[in-house]
C-alpha cells in the first residue's frame, strides 16, 4: 500500500492526557500522524484526525521533523514548573512506524530523553524495530520508570491477517519482547483487543512479558464499543464466526484464562490498570 508521507513541523509535542489515559498519565507524545499499519479495528479511524481527512486512514502519515526539538524546550518548561511528568508514546500512531527506520524520529525523541528524562514513559508499539534501540533504551531505564508494550493481539497469523495485515508478524512481535525482556526493560504483552487465539497464547509469552494487559474492542475503543461499532467490527466478527469473541464480558473470561498461566498482579485489564504502579 503506498503511503502519503509529509514532513511537518509540529507546534506541540506533548499532549496533556485526557479521556482514557487519565488514569496516571499526564501527558501522550506521538511521534507521527497517522499510521502505515492500517489496522482495520484501529479507533483512530473514528477520531477527527481521520474523519477530516480527505485521505483514507493507512495511506497518510505526517513526520513531525521537529518532534525532539519540541520534547526538550516543552519538558524544560514543566520541570520549572516542577510538573511531573508520565508520558504514553503513543495514542493515536505507532512510534514506530516503518519509516522510522530512515527518519528516526523517535530515535532522536529519546536520546533527548537521555538528558531530559519524564518521570514515567511507557512506549505502546506492534513493531520489532524497537529493538534497534535497545542501547538507548537500556541507559534511559537507569533515569525513569520505562515500560515498553507490545501490541500482540493474537498468537494466530491468520487471524492477524484479517484484522491487521500490514502489521508486522506475531512471532517477530513475541522475540522482540522477548530481547527487551532479556535486557532488563520491563515489558508488557498488550493482547488489545482481543481477537481469535490458541489454547496454547499464554504459554508463547512466558518470559517475554512482566504484565499482561487485556483490552477489547467495547471497553477500549474510548467510547464504550460505539467506535468500534461504527467501524462494522461485530459484523466482521460475526462473518469470520468469531462472534463467541465479542462478547461483553470477553475481557473477563481472557483475563481469567490468563491467571491459570501468570500470577494475577501480573495479568491487568483496561481501563482502570492502564498506569503502571510499583
Amino acid at each position: 500500500m503506498q503511503i502519503q508521507a509529509t514532513e511537518i513541523l509540529a507546534k506541540k509535542i506533548l499532549t496533556e492526557a485526557k479521556g482514557y489515559l487519565d488514569v496516571g498519565f499526564t501527558h501522550s507524545l506521538n511521534p507521527y500522524s497517522g499510521c502505515a499499519f492500517s489496522c482495520i479495528y484501529c479507533y483512530v479511524r473514528e477520531m477527527p484526525i481521520q474523519r477530516f481527512k480527505e485521505i483514507p486512514w493507512g495511506q497518510w502519515l505526517d513526520i513531525k521533523v521537529n518532534a525532539a526539538d519540541n520534547y526538550r524546550k516543552e519538558i524544560g518548561k514543566l520541570r520549572k514548573q516542577n510538573k511531573t511528568v508520565h508520558i504514553f508514546m503513543s495514542s493515536a500512531t505507532d512510534p514506530y512506524q516503518p519509516i522510522e527506520r530512515k527518519t528516526e524520529i523517535t530515535r532522536a525523541i529519546l536520546q533527548e530523553m537521555l538528558d531530559h528524562p519524564p518521570d514515567m514513559l511507557q512506549i505502546q508499539t506492534r513493531s520489532p524495530l524497537i529493538t534497534r534501540d535497545l542501547d538507548l533504551l537500556i541507559q534511559l531505564k537507569s533515569k525513569c520508570r520505562l515500560l515498553v508494550s507490545m501490541t500482540v493481539e493474537t498468537d494466530r497469523e491468520d487471524v492477524k491477517r484479517i484484522f491487521a495485515p500490514y502489521a508486522p508478524g506475531i512471532r517477530l512481535r513475541i522475540k522482540a519482547l522477548r530481547d527487551l525482556h532479556e535486557q532488563g526493560i520491563t515489558t508488557q504483552a498488550s493482547v488489545s483487543p482481543v481477537l481469535p487465539f490458541t489454547p496454547e497464547f499464554p504459554q508463547a509469552l512466558i518470559g517475554a512479558a512482566d504484565h499482561i494487559w487485556i483490552d477489547t474492542l467495547n471497553i477500549g475503543d474510548g467510547a464504550m464499543g460505539k467506535r468500534s461499532k461504527r467501524l462494522g467490527m461485530p459484523q466482521l466478527f460475526a462473518e469470520q464466526d468469531f462472534q463467541d469473541w465479542y462478547r461483553e464480558d470477553i475481557h473477563i473470561r481472557v483475563a481469567k484464562y490468563f491467571k491459570k498461566y501468570f500470577a494475577d498482579e501480573m495479568v491487568r485489564v483496561s481501563k482502570d490498570e492502564a498506569f503502571l504502579v510499583d
